[in-house]
């Protein structure tokens, strides 16, 4: 019986000789992953240009109706019209939530329906690692995206309304929450979507997953007959951004059991963390 022996001068193939991979490393591979996806630019193009124009659109047909009251002499009173109701308006936010969402379900379905998954994991093993990864990768891209959302439709809307001399500025009360408020629902529902991917694993699943958790269930708890099933609607992604998306100085009835602006911010916050937990849980517990 004989035996191999390495070359002089050979190294020998350990696996504990393989440097361990960067979390920077990691976060570059999934951002490449991600990128590398088709879906993943014309997804983030067609949502910028879409909700955008819905937002500027809805400003542009309330000329009408504001050129209308100037006539008439009954003038602008306070809170007569609300540049961050039409503005910011819920159609488009809705369509933010729902790209954020399959943004977020794609990023995690896809590697499995793919089978990229497998030579992930056996390139790094640390599951939980990755994971982490592509939350903080998918977390940073929505974010982005909200944010240009928000900041063009609020700038670009109240600049449309200067010669109606009914727009806000950012330093106006309120308007600083809202546009963040605004960008910030496209992350919180990217981790929402990113739990389901990684729940369900298949696209269907995933998807119809994060339309039922964004858009059903909160018609399950609206009214005001019960409390119970209101304060919990009020915790909702949905209701919490609507909620902290108002103007202050608008007349709006938020019901007998409204919603306070600090649990509203922590309702989104609670969502965002414990979607990701889940998402790295499942990830790293389940198998391939």
């Amino acid at each position: 019986m004989s035996t191999q022996t390495p070359a002089a001068g050979a190294r020998p193939l350990l696996a504990a000789d393989e440097p361990r991979p960067r979390f920077a490393d990691l976060v570059a591979a999934e951002w490449i992953k991600l990128w590398s996806l088709r879906s993943t630019p014309w997804v983030l193009a067609l949502t910028v240009l879409v909700t955008i124009g819905v937002n500027l659109n809805a400003v542009h047909s309330d000329f009408v109706y504001i050129d209308r009251a100037a006539r008439t002499g009954t003038g602008h009173r306070a809170g007569a019209y609300d540049p961050i109701f039409h503005g910011l308006n819920q159609i488009s936010a809705d369509l933010l939530m729902l790209a954020a969402g399959a943004v977020g379900a794609i990023s995690v379905f896809g590697e499995y329906a793919t089978g990229l998954v497998r030579t992930t994991f056996a390139a790094v093993p640390d599951r939980g690692a990755v994971a982490r990864a592509k939350v903080l990768v998918v977390t940073a891209l929505t974010t982005a995206l909200g944010a240009v959302v928000a900041t063009a439709s609020f700038f670009g809307g109240n600049a449309m309304l200067v010669s109606r001399h009914v727009g806000l500025s950012i330093t106006d009360p309120g308007c600083a929450r809202c546009v963040a408020a605004y960008a910030l629902i496209a992350p919180v529902c990217a981790l929402v979507g990113m739990a389901t991917g990684a729940v369900f694993r298949f696209a269907a699943a995933s998807i119809v997953a994060v339309v039922t958790l964004l858009f059903l269930v909160p018609l399950l708890f609206g009214g005001d007959r019960y409390e119970l099933l209101r304060r919990i609607g009020n915790t909702l992604p949905g209701n919490a951004e609507s909620r902290l998306v108002s103007n202050p100085a608008a007349p709006i009835s938020w019901g007998k059991y409204p919603a306070s602006v600090h649990g509203s911010w922590l309702a989104l916050a609670a969502w965002a963390v414990a979607s990701a937990v889940v998402a790295v849980v499942v990830v790293r517990r389940r198998d391939v």
